[in-house]
């Protein structure tokens, strides 16, 4: 039995395109080089029960079908270096939206669809909880709406945070180069509601792609969505982009949009471990570990607060994300 690795690009339904090195465990030469693959076995072993089990950027092991030449079956599963998760609502269990990614881009916008600031705060908890460094991306930076003091406040907070913002817009072309620079050769992964531009931005970065685009819902100002299943893709980046470099590339992980970023294995008393800000003052408080940090005197994080070193919008979205994970009730 001839025995591959690969790159799974996409999958549903437990069946996966995978993207197989050009060669086999005895160096032979392999075509085709993406193949259908289905699990050996029904589940791969997890510690968890999981929304699916693969998802675009994993590395697997395929042995290649007998018969069918463009078709396999994945044994097993490689150690993964990283994977961005949300809790699934609707399958209650944990999804697995990218993994083994080099640039994490929390997608969003000023406007069209709304700004969602504790949006961004739950990926952001989220992504420190992985271990992984975001970055967040505001497209359709050109919109009258990004001028708002209340919208460049927050992006604001979050610089003095040290994460990183890029701004851009796919219909104007700005801040596109630095996008271009920083996806260039990497892995990378694009997460965010619906509606904010995603699939408009892979279509400007690589003008051979020709990605679905939503419209907003005009009762609800939300997005629409368009990509169903999260896919990864090789970008041949705009020469126009990347200082007129000829073949330069890039690869991105197009996920689809989400409606609500529902925290994964994150209980409400330790997310403040997970807020940048206050995790150095966790445990300093009079009352330690045991402190809510919402009453007590001798809270470092309440303090914090008074003092300025903690925003206060960060602090009230801590809050509020804290009350969504008590209580199961998760706003849009």
């Amino acid at each position: 039995m001839t025995k591959l690795t690969g790159t799974v690009l996409n999958g549903s339904n437990n069946v996966f395109d995978v993207e197989c090195d050009s060669s086999d465990d005895s160096g032979e030469s392999c075509e085709p080089n993406i193949r259908q693959c289905t699990l050996k076995s029904k589940r791969l072993k997890t510690e968890e029960k999981q929304y699916n089990p693969l998802a675009p950027g994993d590395r697997v092991e395929v042995e290649i079908d007998e018969i069918e030449d463009d078709k396999g079956q994945i044994t097993a599963l490689l150690p993964r270096k990283n994977g961005f998760v949300r809790w699934n609502v609707k399958g209650r269990a944990p999804q697995l939206l990218a993994a083994n990614i080099d640039n994490l881009f929390l997608v969003t916008t000023p406007d069209e669809p709304p700004f969602r600031a504790r949006f961004i705060d739950r990926e952001l908890a989220q992504a420190e909880y992985q271990g992984i460094e975001p970055i967040i991306l505001v497209n359709k930076y050109d919109l009258p709406a990004a001028q708002d003091d209340d919208f460049q406040n927050r992006l604001s907070i979050w610089e003095e945070l040290n994460y990183k913002i890029v701004r851009v817009s796919a219909h104007t072309g700005e801040g596109l180069t630095e996008l271009a620079e920083l996806m260039l050769g990497k892995l990378n992964a694009f997460v965010g509601q619906s509606g904010v531009g995603k699939s408009s931005l892979i279509n400007v970065l690589d003008s051979s792609c020709v990605l679905k685009t939503g419209s907003l819902s005009l009762k609800y100002g939300r997005g629409t969505h368009t990509t169903t299943k999260g896919e990864l893709m090789h970008l041949h980046l705009n020469e126009s982009l990347v200082g007129g470099m000829l073949n330069a590339t890039a690869d991105i992980i197009d996920t689809p949009g989400v409606r609500r970023f529902v925290l994964h294995n994150i209980p409400s008393n330790d997310l403040a471990m997970y807020f940048r800000e206050m995790r150095p003052l966790v445990g300093k408080c009079t009352y330690g570990m045991k402190c809510t940090h919402t009453s007590e005197n001798g809270c470092k994080i309440l303090e914090g607060v008074y003092a300025g070193v903690i925003s206060e919008e960060r602090y009230d979205s801590w809050k509020r994300i804290c009350e969504e994970i008590r209580t199961g009730s998760w706003s849009d």
